[in-house]
């Protein structure tokens, strides 16, 4: 899961460095097509408008389709980027004492939980008085 994560964020990183376009092709009011580019790219519905004109017979293109682009562009700030780390003295010297020294003061040692506690003595047999085995 962590290799997939990784490969998704360099291809992602990789893709707003190289200069990804998102650009839309509008005709008239209504967006008809929208695609992922490498830079700007010419995109069209491939409609002729017919001219309003009757003396002429032959289709002329009007200017009533627009292509808008939006790049995507990354920050190149994210690389000089200042990282300043504080640290507490007494969270270092508290997580020291607790969890490395602990171990070198008890690893030789057995800790005996129950050293000096004794059972109940067993006035009668339990399980033959409630008829409880275990099997």
């Amino acid at each position: 899961m962590k290799k997939f994560i990784s490969i998704l964020l360099t291809i992602l990183i990789i893709a707003s460095c190289t200069g990804v376009t998102y650009a839309k092709h509008y005709c008239g009011d209504f967006e008809v097509v929208s695609t992922l580019t490498m830079g700007k790219k010419n995109l069209s519905c491939r409609m002729a408008m017919e001219a309003d004109d009757c003396d002429s017979n032959k289709e002329d293109p009007i200017d009533c389709c627009k292509n808008t682009y939006e790049n995507i562009d990354t920050d190149d700030n994210f690389i000089n980027s200042y990282f300043k780390l504080q640290i507490n003295k007494s969270f270092i010297t508290s997580f020291v004492s607790v969890f490395v020294l602990l171990d070198v003061y008890f690893l030789d040692k057995e800790i005996i939980f129950f050293n000096g506690y004794d059972p109940p003595p067993i006035f009668q047999d339990i399980q033959l008085i409630y008829q409880v085995y275990i099997i």
